[in-house]
Formats: C-alpha cells, structure tokens, sequence
C-alpha cells in the first residue's frame, strides 16, 4: 500500500501512476497534501470489465459453465439445464462511473431495462440506461451489479440488511472489488433460496492460502455452490485493457508535462 509511511519516505516523489481504476491502496487525501499528482486508467478497462460482467451474466442465467462441466461427463440433461432470458429483466448497476457505464453500453440489444444509481452522480440518464433514487434501485433491481471503489463509505456497504432492502434481487454480480461486499450476507440469501445466481470476481480476502477459518469455510461453501461463479480477479485485465491502460496513463501524463520533464 501506498500510505503516508511510505509517501514521506519518498522524499523526491512527484507523481503515481496507477495501471488500473481503484485507489484503495493510495492514501489520495495524503498525496494531494505533500503534491504528489497521481493518475489512474479506469478508461483502459472498462470494456473488458463489463464483457466479463456480461459474459458472467448470461452463464448464470444459461448454466453454460455447468452444463458443458455435465455432458463433458456425459450426462445429457436438458431439463435441468434449462436457462433464463435476460430479456425483460431489470438491471440495477450501482456505480455509474467507467465500468457501469461500460456494462449499460454491452447490454443493449438484449432487451433488458437497465437502472442505475450513483451517490455521486446525476444527470447521466440516457435512451441506455435510466438513472434512478435509492429507493427506486432497491425496489426494481433484479440483476444487481456492482460497480464501486473501495473506500471507508463503501466498505462492507452491501450486508444481509442492506441487500435484503431489493425484494425483486435474484443475481449479484461484483466485479469491483471484494471489500464492499459482505460475503457471509451472500450466503445467507444462497441458502435462503433467495438468489438464483452469483457472480464474483473479486472476494473480501483474494490471499487464498492465508484465509481465516471463518474466511475458508465461506469460500468453500462459495465454491461448492453450482449457483456460483467465480474469476480470479481478471474482469479488467484482458489482454487488450493491459495494452490501453498502459496508453491512457501515458498519455494523461504527458498532458500533465511529467513525461520527458526533469523531476
């Protein structure tokens, strides 16, 4: 982590660029303090970030991943793979910055009405996606995805109380990142029978190997689950965002003047 240790160590520090969108590792306030400038690429990702949210989508809705695990085996069942349409549900994107912007982008054409709410943001409505209250998100949103950074007002945002405030939710989908999301309280609505899916690409503790107990008996229930789906964080690390972030930061600091300057 980028903390204030570290920062005053770096005694002719002038700048950090960051090869992805989340500052959870910066101590931004204490950077913008000692003027330090920092740049980070969420436009580089964002495409891959809400592909992979898509594709994790319609596998859910589809079992793809499991039924192609079951006839690999042999076992040829179409009744008990029969899949969902995405069309005529409602699509609740919490965080419309880069990544939920991109995702509203890559469900058009599918037919499903597209939602969103942001704290931070108004106005971004479009013929794409309707922007909505709080209040008027929870009530609506079928397929929640989350799209957040991680910081002191997001951690642990989404608990059971607060997630059971959707009585339509019946997909979860987090490509953001794991801190936001209460692991535990996913469980809980999975055997609740609540849920008929869960996508996650990012988890509270992403270090398998040094999980507490607690931590591991989650993971394992997570895994064991066939209504869920998991990625090792790779939702924007496509072998193309890798090349674009590279180029988005290049060129936000040459138009800062810190490429080429003497420092």
């Amino acid at each position: 982590a980028i903390d204030k240790a570290l920062i005053d160590r770096a005694s002719s520090l002038k700048f950090i660029a960051r090869a992805g969108s989340g500052l959870d590792k910066m101590d931004v306030p204490y950077l913008e303090d000692k003027g330090v400038q920092f740049v980070n690429a969420p436009e580089g990702n964002r495409d891959s970030v809400g592909e992979h949210a898509v594709g994790m989508l319609l596998s859910l809705l589809h079992r793809l991943n499991l039924a192609d695990l079951e006839v690999r085996e042999k076992i040829w069942d179409r009744e008990g793979n029969r899949g969902m349409e995405l069309k005529g549900k409602t699509v609740g994107i919490y965080g419309y910055g880069f990544m939920g912007s991109a995702l509203a982008e890559k469900l058009t054409g599918f037919g499903c009405h597209v939602i969103a709410y942001d704290k931070f943001k108004t106005g971004y409505g479009s013929d794409i996606v309707e922007e909505c209250s709080l209040e008027v998100f929870q009530q609506r949103t079928q397929i929640l995805s989350i799209h957040l950074p991680l910081a002191p007002d997001t951690a642990n945002l989404f608990t059971l109380d607060y997630l059971r405030e959707f009585p339509e939710l019946m997909i979860i989908l987090n490509t953001a990142r794991g801190g936001v999301l209460d692991t535990h309280a996913v469980i809980s609505l999975l055997r609740e029978g609540r849920l008929h899916g869960v996508g996650l690409d990012v988890l509270q503790n992403e270090k398998l190997g040094q999980m507490t107990t607690a931590e591991l008996a989650d993971f394992e229930y997570l895994k064991s689950n066939d209504r869920v789906m998991l990625t090792p964080h790779v939702a924007g690390w496509s072998h193309e965002s890798y090349v674009r972030i590279n180029r988005v930061m290049v060129s936000k600091l040459e138009a800062l003047g810190l490429l080429g300057a003497k420092l």
